[in-house]
């Protein structure tokens, strides 16, 4: 579907057009404008699962916008609306060179309109420029998301892992894990869709990411019949020098022992015997307890990424 762009001030030759999914020279080049954004911003505009997205086909319920200017691609925005509850989500970024001329305003009004103005949008970093078109658009700050961090300079100052009687840890194993551990993640996750509603391909997607290490998946298996109770996968941000508490997640029948705060020490860990002189993780601003729990381990707010909301 194409559509001219709506937007205080028509630019000339600006259109956006609406895709179930893309080409792999759209993919390309949307991969490159995220890349240039993220160069000068410091940061990615859109989620890893957005990034996944953009690639391999057709995904239900996701939809992508590309912004162009008499033909070259300047904004891109995403659409998401998998979720049965919620709102559909969205993430967008407009090229560093072509930003002041109303195209987020443009991509924001398309994503209003395609999602009936039901609408959740992801500004990472909080910058001042997102929550200014975030005014704009009519929306109200819903959700904030922190990205929290640590050194890993001195093991001495992580915990010693205290696992609960009756429960070992082994690593994660490709192609035989995969079923058990999409099922403790989903309820372990049951209240946070985003994680939770992971599927065999989205795991399969970031198996094949180069960033995939099962020696850093770290599996708690009830003994003796090795049912999986609890995992922390890790994750390494290579060029950034970073490792990242990526998921840590408990199932319900395990949960209050101990076992969550056991498994990020263990991954805490191996991130530093890899190492690495950093650690990340995000956790939401309202889970309190979580974040009482990550304070404790050393590790303080980085920067937050907030998520704004139609009224409607």
């Amino acid at each position: 579907m194409t559509t001219d762009a709506p937007g205080p001030a028509l630019e000339p030759g600006r259109r956006i057009e609406t895709f179930d999914e893309l080409t792999h020279e759209q993919a390309q080049d949307v991969l490159a404008l995220l890349a240039e954004a993220a160069r000068v911003d410091g940061m990615q505009a859109v989620s890893e699962q957005g990034r996944l997205q953009l690639r391999g086909g057709r995904r239900e319920g996701v939809s992508h916008l590309l912004l162009t200017v008499r033909g070259d691609l300047v904004g891109y925005a995403q659409l998401e609306d998998t979720d049965p509850v919620e709102a559909p989500a969205a993430e967008l970024v407009v090229h560093p060179a072509q930003r002041g001329r109303g195209h987020g305003r443009a991509l924001g009004s398309a994503l209003l309109a395609a999602s009936g103005k039901r609408l959740r949008v992801w500004a990472h970093g909080g910058k001042s420029a997102a929550r200014h078109l975030s005014q704009v658009l009519g929306l109200t700050l819903f959700r904030e998301l922190r990205q929290m961090r640590r050194p890993l300079t001195d093991l001495a100052d992580i915990p010693e892992p205290v696992l609960p009687p009756g429960i070992t840890v082994r690593t994660f194993v490709p192609g035989q894990d995969d079923a058990a551990w999409l099922a403790v993640n989903a309820a372990a996750f049951a209240h946070h869709p985003e994680q939770g509603s992971l599927t065999q391909r989205d795991l399969d997607d970031r198996k094949a990411e180069p960033w995939f290490d099962p020696k850093g998946f770290f599996l708690a298996v009830r003994e003796p019949d090795g049912e999986i109770v609890g995992f922390h996968w890790t994750k390494v941000h290579a060029e950034e020098q970073l490792g990242e508490v990526y998921v840590v997640g408990v199932g319900p029948e395990a949960q209050g022992g101990g076992l969550g705060k056991a498994l990020t020490a263990i991954g805490l860990r191996h991130l530093a015997a890899e190492g690495l002189p950093t650690a990340m993780l995000y956790v939401d601003a309202d889970n309190t307890a979580a974040v009482r729990v990550y304070e404790g381990m050393g590790f303080t707010t980085h920067e937050v990424d907030l998520m704004y909301r139609s009224e409607t």
